[in-house]
């Protein structure tokens, strides 16, 4: 599946062998996500996956004191 507009998207990866997925470029792009980089999984059982990059994160956690 893939839905893309200037400030969102819907894209699809599959999961390999070894449990790694290949992040789609559009979203690599929009997040200015290159090799090398450190990234955040977050995750709740019942609303999924989420993925940040560490300043993200981080920024993310300073908005909430």
């Amino acid at each position: 599946m893939e839905i893309k507009d200037k400030n969102r998207f819907i894209l699809s990866a599959k999961v390999g062998p070894k449990g790694q997925i290949t992040i789609p470029m559009e979203a690599r792009k929009m997040f200015d996500i290159k090799e090398g980089d450190t990234l955040m999984l977050m995750g709740d059982i019942n609303r999924g996956i989420a993925i940040l990059k560490t300043d993200a994160f981080y920024k993310l956690m300073e908005d909430k004191k």
